[in-house]
């Protein structure tokens, strides 16, 4: 039986399994490894095709055999199909975050952009904002560096920001109730994206939405990336009507059951 599935490091939280069981039929896995189990499970190569999650983005690049020109741009993977054993990387995230803030309606064309985060989804954001526009894009550490200010440097020298991406796990279940930066901070704030999609609003997303800012949370990001990866998968083409249908049936579920949480 060929092998698909996601590799990550802490898979509780994924979604992923129930999107591709309603995009395609086949065995999708939650596959956890460690650091030291990545080199062996690239090198055996008994997969078909596979996700990858966080923190693997960038680790997994090394094993590849060559990887598209969006990845090689971006400088992290998502998506690896086993081509009669050569290994074919790809980024779907950066079709699945561009459709997310096209779908939100924030227009980010000469707009100054934050993303919070340096892993490999921040890597993506950067370059979709950049396509989309911006004409600054800061990324905000924990710790500066060459490439990044800190989350004070934001709060204190950037109030000016128009948009905030979040590329952190800062807000994932089970860490629903944090929230990785104060919006308050930045008062021309017109709109916030949250790479996170368990829960399906974070607190930055909802405290976005009080204020009458567009936002949204990850989950449309995560389904319209893996409408791609099943194409690159299979070969084939998915109606993105059939995305949009596979999107609101995984949202009404899991908002039913947040509500009886």
């Amino acid at each position: 039986m060929k092998r698909y599935g996601c590799v990550g490091k802490k898979l509780t939280h994924s979604f992923s399994k129930e999107v591709h069981g309603k995009l395609a039929d086949y065995q999708y896995d939650l596959i956890e490894l460690t650091e030291d189990e990545v080199p062996a499970f690239f090198e055996k190569k008994d997969f078909a095709a596979v996700n990858v999650t966080m923190p693997y983005k960038e680790t997994v690049i090394p094993y590849l055999d060559s990887i598209s020109p969006i990845a090689q741009r971006i400088g992290a993977v998502n998506t690896i199909v086993n081509r009669d054993g050569k290994l074919y990387g790809d980024n779907t995230d950066y079709f699945g975050l561009k459709a997310l803030i096209q779908r939100v309606g924030i227009d980010l064309t000469g707009k100054k952009v934050l993303v919070l985060g340096t892993g490999g989804t921040s890597k993506t954001a950067r370059v979709v904002a950049s396509d989309l526009g911006a004409s600054q894009i800061l990324v905000v550490s924990r710790k500066k560096t060459d490439e990044a200010i800190t989350y004070q440097e934001a709060v204190t020298a950037h109030q000016d920001a128009d948009v905030i991406i979040n590329t952190t796990p800062c807000g994932m279940y089970p860490d629903c109730d944090s929230k990785p930066i104060d919006i308050d901070a930045f008062p021309q704030l017109d709109g916030v994206i949250d790479a996170v999609y368990n829960p399906l609003c974070t607190n930055l997303v909802l405290d976005a939405k009080k204020k009458g800012i567009k936002a949204e949370g990850g989950l449309y990001m995560l389904v319209m990336q893996a409408v791609v990866a099943v194409e690159r998968f299979l070969d084939t083409s998915i109606p993105r009507e059939v995305a949009d249908e596979v999107f609101t049936s995984i949202y009404n579920a899991k908002k039913q059951e947040e509500l009886t949480v």
